[in-house]
């Protein structure tokens, strides 16, 4: 399973799944985060605890514990 903590910088991705609870799941939805969302990796913070990435036309900072609850995969 591949998590959006595990790709690289300028990856797009897919989402195939959220593994989150379901505060958390509404948060992400909530922000275009859902199943089939196609997401790009912009950036990571220098510790690798945040990455920020891009939904549409909108830009999100994630935890990286966050972002280990949504699977994806390469397209």
């Amino acid at each position: 399973m591949k998590t959006l903590k595990d790709c690289n910088k300028a990856c797009i991705v897919k989402v195939v799944k959220l593994h989150a609870e379901t505060d958390l799941k509404q948060r992400l939805i909530s922000f275009g985060i859902m199943k089939e969302a196609v997401i790009e990796v912009l950036e990571y913070s220098t510790a690798k605890s945040t990455i920020e990435v891009k939904v549409g036309k909108m830009r999100i900072a994630l935890r990286a514990k966050e972002a280990q609850l949504i699977e994806v995969e390469q397209i």
